[in-house]
């Protein structure tokens, strides 16, 4: 519920998704149910029947596949690959021949039938403590729909279909409703649930749309043309703001214009802190296409190159060639500095339809990323000669991901010694002294770090998985996304852990996660001990004018503090105060 003061303003506090500030007038949007009709069949009519549905299934695909398209072509591969699942209930054989059954058994119309049938599905799905079989449970909805307006001959959606600026207010959006918006009308949206990490708040970033989630009830309270300020900072939207309202976000919106235009100034410079110690800051891709953004940032190089972005959105896997090239280009581009490619990372919320991967119950904790590969070797094998040959073009890194254990590094190490050999014998180039690291994101590759330390070349702490798997917190899980805290005792005292057992054997240690790029963490890290800090390229400047602006001491004074504080919170507001004191510009 919004507070609201003595001019009628009301304000209401969500989880701020995507940065930005807009005025428009609201848009309320409620998904209309779609009256079904139900109707019996006669046993004649149901060829023509089952002709129907198979022609709605081909149609919306054919809607998925342009839809994609466009957003591929529009603001890449990597958001564009949301659509996979899509795609994949409208190819969903049990789903397919359970509305043929049904049709052909209790010969009713086909809409009634599938409509019937994906209600159950999604009752099912959504009563399963799964984060990945939930997700499903929009997909099937979106699909749904679709489906049904074919059918029904009912297609378009009344939320495009508007010609004036507005901020479209909602108890959901799902990922094709965020992806058809229409930038030069669409101002900015608020919805009643999501997360940082839905795919709807991952596409409001892509198409840079100020959005809030988490308003709960804010449909009930919001009325058609209300006017709205959205504040993408810090999640807060406001229905009639006052004069006065209007006049504080007009200073606002100016000091955030200036912070832009003084981060330009700093691109070229170093990220080096104060008292004179450099900090390597890269960036993370996913595909060759954003080097321009990482030169254009200032960024030193790529920290973390997203290999498995080649294998989505295709029938078949990449060949080896084709690996190649991609990294050749990233490996030349990025000169004089490095690029670390992070070999395939398939599995939990990332699936490739062209590796023809089998379910399974829990997928964030089984057979994925170098499990997968270790498995196949068909699939890791073609992928090491790739990175080896680009290796002769430039600077080139390898690491593997959800390493558990030094067996595991050995196992994957053996295989890139067979490719090796085979590339001698082919005659092939190769840098024979290619640097192979690890990600530590599985607990108990943090716990066995003095171990991995004496046979890596680096570390590359992915915190997005360290902090889900060792506080046991689905961060898409809105009943429990509050508990996954990056500033958590335990989080602080693995990444000490595993900076102490780099350092004691002579290695570098980096963070790639979403920590490295959160300016009010950044001299918490820094303190912890970590020499490399890897984000998205946007916010490499950010996080260039923080370390510039504090000295690695008060850093380490800092992070020794936050390792005797026993609340995160406690720990997060230590953070916050330095860096409200050395970069308050920065901090929303």
């Amino acid at each position: 519920m919004g507070d609201a003061d003595g001019t009628g303003e009301l304000r209401f506090e969500g989880i701020a998704v995507a940065p930005g500030i807009a005025r428009a007038s609201a848009l309320v949007h409620h998904v209309e149910e779609e009256e079904i009709p139900c109707r019996k069949i006669a046993p004649e009519a149901i060829p023509a029947e089952i002709a129907r549905f198979e022609a709605a299934l081909i149609a919306t695909r054919a809607e998925l596949l342009e839809m994609q398209q466009k957003i591929a072509e529009a603001i890449g591969t990597s958001d564009a690959s949301i659509f996979d699942a899509h795609l994949l209930v409208v190819e969903d054989r049990t789903l397919i021949d359970e509305v043929l059954r049904s049709v052909e058994t209790e010969h009713h119309n086909v809409e009634f039938a599938f409509n019937l049938i994906a209600e159950r599905y999604c009752k099912s799905l959504s009563e399963i403590d799964d984060p990945y079989l939930r997700e499903r449970v929009v997909d099937i909805e979106d699909v749904s729909r679709r489906v049904i307006g074919h059918l029904l001959g009912r297609n378009g959606s009344r939320l495009h279909d508007h010609d004036e600026p507005h901020i479209i207010i909602a108890h959901n959006l799902t990922p094709s409703d965020t992806a058809l918006l229409n930038r030069a009308l669409v101002l900015g949206f608020g919805t009643e649930v999501g997360s940082k990490t839905s795919h709807t708040a991952i596409m409001a970033r892509s198409l840079d749309i100020p959005a809030i989630v988490g308003l709960h009830e804010i449909t009930a309270h919001i009325a058609p043309g209300d006017p709205l300020l959205i504040d993408g900072y810090r999640g807060i939207l406001i229905a009639r703001p006052s004069a006065e309202t209007l006049r504080e976000y007009e200073v606002y919106e100016r000091q955030k214009d200036l912070v832009e235009e003084r981060l330009e100034l700093i691109r070229d410079t170093t990220s080096t802190t104060a008292d004179g110690i450099n900090i390597t800051l890269s960036a993370n891709i996913e595909l060759p296409a954003e080097m321009d953004d990482v030169i254009e940032q200032g960024a030193e190089g790529v920290g973390l190159y997203r290999s498995e972005f080649l294998f989505l959105n295709r029938d078949e896997p990449p060949t080896e060639d084709e690996q190649y090239e991609h990294y050749r280009i990233v490996a030349e581009r990025c000169a004089p500095h490095s690029v670390i490619i992070r070999t395939l990372d398939i599995g939990g919320d990332k699936n490739a339809a062209g590796l023809d991967l089998p379910p399974e119950d829990n997928p964030f904790l089984g057979c994925r990323a170098i499990r997968l590969c270790l498995e196949h070797p068909e699939i890791f094998k073609p992928q090491l000669r790739a990175i080896l040959r680009a290796s002769a073009h430039g600077s080139v890194r390898m690491m593997y991901p959800m390493i558990s254990g030094l067996s595991e590094y050995r196992q994957a190490n053996a295989v890139l010694e067979e490719c090796k050999a085979e590339l001698r014998a082919e005659g092939r180039v190769f840098n024979e002294a290619l640097e192979v690291g690890v990600m530590i994101e599985v607990p108990s590759a943090a716990l066995a770090a003095d171990l991995l330390a004496r046979e890596v070349k680096f570390f590359s702490i992915g915190t997005n998985d360290l902090i889900q798997y060792s506080i046991a917190v689905d961060r898409v899980n809105e009943r429990i996304a509050h508990l996954y805290k990056p500033t958590h005792p335990a989080i602080l005292r693995l990444i000490r852990m595993v900076v102490d057992a780099a350092r004691a054997n002579g290695i570098w240690t980096g963070v790639c996660g979403e920590m490295a790029g959160d300016v009010v963490l950044t001299p918490l890290l820094l303190g912890l001990g970590i020499d490399e800090l890897s984000t998205s390229p946007a916010v490499v400047p950010r996080v260039k004018k923080a370390i510039q602006s504090v000295s690695l001491k008060e850093c380490q004074a800092l992070a020794e503090k936050a390792l005797q504080t026993h609340t995160s919170s406690e720990i997060l507001q230590l953070c916050v105060d330095l860096a409200r004191s050395r970069y308050d510009e920065l901090v929303s």
